[in-house]
């Protein structure tokens, strides 16, 4: 029986974290990869909200508030007020997140080489791929796709 597409997608998800999580924890770090976008955003210094957190890293408002939220709990970020508007908060990198960012970096220079090395053993590039789709959803949404399915 062929797998589903979601199916898929999920396994693929869970070979390349799993992957990814063991580097980390071989680099000495407790640190999950789905901090990785925030992580990024960050690291050039200046405290972004949550709106420019997930922007930059291309991930849904409350995936980034669900993310910020563990990692703030973790030690990893930190939150204070914006000058302009007391309302906003602006998250930057804790001591914590700053003195571990340079192993952090060193891991996800061996992540993209590993990616590169996949993707040049396949007939397509996964990356290229996955742009692809992203951006054909982002047209078409799937629920669009499979309320014409129905039809």
């Amino acid at each position: 029986m062929k797998q589903g597409l979601g199916t898929q997608l999920r396994h693929l998800i869970e070979l390349l974290d799993g992957a990814v999580q063991e580097a980390y924890a071989e680099a000495g770090l407790d640190y999950r990869p789905r901090y990785t976008p925030v992580m990024r955003a960050l690291a050039g210094g200046q405290p972004h909200t949550v709106s420019q957190i997930a922007a930059a890293a291309g991930i849904t408002q409350p995936a980034a508030t669900q993310t910020v939220a563990l990692m703030m709990k973790e030690g990893w970020l930190l939150a204070q007020a914006s000058p302009s508007d007391a309302r906003q908060k602006l998250l930057l990198l804790s001591p914590q997140g700053k003195r571990l960012l340079p192993k952090l970096q060193a891991c996800w220079r061996a992540t993209a080489a590993a990616a590169d090395g996949l993707d040049a053993e396949l007939p397509h590039p996964l990356s290229d791929i996955l742009a692809r789709a992203i951006a054909a959803l982002e047209q078409r949404p799937f629920s669009e796709r499979i309320r014409q399915a129905k039809e």
